[in-house]
């Protein structure tokens, strides 16, 4: 049987050492002391850091750069060499003679961007080693689910993958400049969204759409229409429609409930205008040619669906995390719905289980930067009020997912409850959407219209508005 060699505590095996290539450190090094505009190509372009260098001596050599560099000092050799020796590093490094050494290794400072590339990449590969160091250690030592390392690796080897910066700190200016960046390029463009659409006006004038990093909660009592709702909101999407010419955006879909075939009926019956009930029946010789259109324009769509009854967070988060490597501008991920998924600790009471649900979800909005939108119960305990219209305290194991939730969302419609009423059962009902929480601005209440024949709900004239949340 064959054997794994151990790796080494730096990430290497025994017979070799770690990715890293000196000539590029010496270089990047060397440039910056020629052209001190260097180090800032290397921050913006390459995002360089001292941990990045293979070398520790030239670690310490291009944090004393930075160190100058946020003190608005010039950096050349003189000036690192004290500031190196201030900190105490000098003859670690290799004194003076190593520093004034280094520009003569530069094959042309011109290049430092590419140099810096060669060194990101190499401590890329030093820290994917590292994590399958730490995997490999788990593997031995884990007492819990096989389930737990493998999401904590592929979480950690996307990490890396990814580039991102979490466990940072960023000064607040690096940050106001992504985003006014951003705001221009969408002013230019005459867009004025700034998260995924809805396809739903007067929600999308309150919410900006749905915001990367958004965990947002769509509460209902059964018969309400959430996985309606939810189902349209991914339909909008991914055809284009209130995108303002970005075109369509790709949906990830998770469905514990709803097969695939049911939800492609769905769709097909909301874009055609056929109840769903004919199209069951294969009732729609009359309807063809919009079946047809439909079908044409729907395939097009770039939404992906799992139908998997049995999700649990983990599973759930690997293959949203895999879609993304695929798909880079995946755009929204929907969850129907979070009390159906499986708890990964079968032994924690339900309120414990539904947290850890809750809590990965936003993790997994976080970490991606993809809102996400997860269905939820309401507690049959609001059918005992007079006013049945949903409040925060209604949704059910309330505490973590409110507290984890962005945005909540309930959907009202009167004619569930007025059983008396003959218009009840019309094929068009009105309908509320009311916002209970909204972290980053104003809550209220939007109308929609109901058609209950085709499953599917539209915008309504009239909209009110309540105050920011406090």
């Amino acid at each position: 049987m064959a054997t794994v060699a151990p790796l080494h505590a730096d990430g290497g095996s025994p017979d070799r050492l770690p990715p890293q290539d000196i000539d590029a450190e010496m270089s990047v090094l060397g440039a910056v002391l020629i052209a001190q505009e260097a180090l800032s190509n290397l921050q913006v372009e390459v995002r360089l850091r001292p941990a990045d260098f293979y070398l520790p001596k030239h670690a310490s050599i291009f944090g004393a750069m930075l160190a100058l560099a946020d003190k608005s000092e010039p950096v050349d050799a003189l000036t690192v060499a004290a500031e190196l020796d201030r900190q105490g590093d000098l003859q670690q490094v290799g004194g003076q003679a190593y520093i004034h050494s280094l520009p003569s290794s530069v094959p042309s400072a011109a290049h430092v961007s590419k140099y810096g590339q060669i060194v990101r990449d190499r401590a890329q590969l030093r820290r994917l080693l590292a994590t399958l160091r730490d995997a490999q250690e788990q593997v031995f030592t884990h007492p819990g689910p096989a389930s737990e390392i493998f999401d904590r690796t592929e979480s950690e080897i996307y990490k890396v993958a990814h580039e991102e910066a979490t466990s940072e700190l960023t000064r607040l200016d690096e940050v106001l400049h992504t985003e006014i960046d951003k705001l221009e390029a969408l002013s230019e463009a005459g867009i004025a969204l700034t998260g995924t659409p809805s396809g739903f006006k007067d929600l999308d004038d309150l919410t900006g759409g749905f915001q990367p990093g958004n965990l947002l909660i769509l509460a209902a009592r059964p018969a309400m229409g959430k996985s309606a709702l939810a189902l349209n909101i991914a339909q909008n999407a991914t055809l284009g429609k209130g995108t303002e010419g970005r075109g369509p955006v790709p949906v990830a879909l998770f469905s514990l409930e709803m097969s695939r075939v049911e939800i492609a009926h769905r769709m097909l019956g909301a874009e055609a205008k056929i109840s769903g009930d004919a199209l069951r029946k294969g009732q729609v010789k009359s309807d063809w040619r919009r079946v047809l259109l439909a079908s044409e324009k729907l395939s097009k769509a770039p939404l992906w669906i799992d139908d998997s009854s049995d999700l649990g967070i983990h599973d759930l988060r690997a293959k949203v995390r895999r879609l993304k490597g695929k798909q880079p501008d995946l755009g929204l991920v929907i969850v129907d719905y979070l009390q159906l998924m499986r708890p990964e600790d079968s032994r924690e009471n339900r309120v414990l289980q539904i947290g850890a649900m809750s809590r990965g979800l936003k993790l997994l909005a976080g970490e991606l930067q993809i809102p996400v939108i997860a269905l939820s119960q309401l507690s049959r305990r609001l059918e005992e009020r007079t006013d049945k219209r949903p409040m925060l305290s209604d949704l059910r194991e309330s505490g973590s997912i409110e507290q984890d939730a962005d945005v909540v969302m309930f959907i009202y419609r009167e004619s569930v409850y007025d059983k008396d009423d003959e218009e009840s059962e019309a094929p068009v009902d009105e309908a509320e959407l009311v916002i209970g929480k909204h972290r980053n601005g104003p809550i209220g209440t939007i109308n929609l219209i109901w058609q209950a024949q085709f499953a599917k709900f539209m915008s309504a004239e009239r909209r009110t508005y309540g105050g920011p949340e406090d």
